[in-house]
């Protein structure tokens, strides 16, 4: 069974480094997109909350039911660091609630309640050994709990740097 603190340590840390670059994007910008076919700020937020949710909530579900028994071979998957590599664009599967979009206070406040609720699952079901419980990534392959926990902070990654694109977009086009 995974030491679960590792997991923890590493979602606290890369919500901190989004937030810190979230905070970077003045306000009057959070909607701005720095180009055409790009996300805006607010969009990638929204994302991650979808995305965060989405795998919580079917991690919820698994886990209350006994695991399935998967073959070794259909275990197979790519390393998830992959996700915070921006060198291949990828859409996500997950259409994008545009609702979601709001002021950015108040869609950070919300981004960390989402955080909350991983982590408390995560607490929640820490005496329990979820390895079996798995379903596979669209990208990645099967996963387990466990990496699909590791993946929601390899995603959150991946995202500050594309904050931190929008960034230096923004400043460009005001010089």
């Amino acid at each position: 069974m995974p030491d679960i603190r590792h997991i923890l340590t590493q979602l606290d840390k890369t919500q901190r480094g989004f937030l810190l670059a979230a905070d970077s994007v003045a306000a009057p910008r959070w909607r701005q997109r720095p180009q055409p076919e790009a996300w805006c700020a607010g969009e990638i937020v929204a994302h991650l909350m979808m995305v965060e949710g989405t795998i919580i909530g079917k991690a919820a579900q698994l886990v209350r039911q006994p695991p399935k028994a998967v073959p070794i071979w259909n275990r197979a998957h790519l390393p998830v660091i992959l996700a915070e590599w921006r060198g291949v664009k990828r859409r996500t599967p997950i259409p994008l609630d545009e609702s979601l979009i709001t002021e950015k206070g108040t869609m950070l406040s919300r981004l960390r309640e989402v955080r909350e609720k991983t982590l408390a699952f995560i607490r929640e079901t820490g005496d329990r050994d979820l390895s079996a419980y798995r379903w596979p990534h669209p990208f990645f392959g099967s996963l387990n709990l466990y990496t699909w926990f590791r993946t929601i902070a390899h995603h959150e990654v991946r995202h500050t740097k594309q904050i931190q694109e929008i960034v230096a977009a923004i400043r460009n086009i005001q010089k």
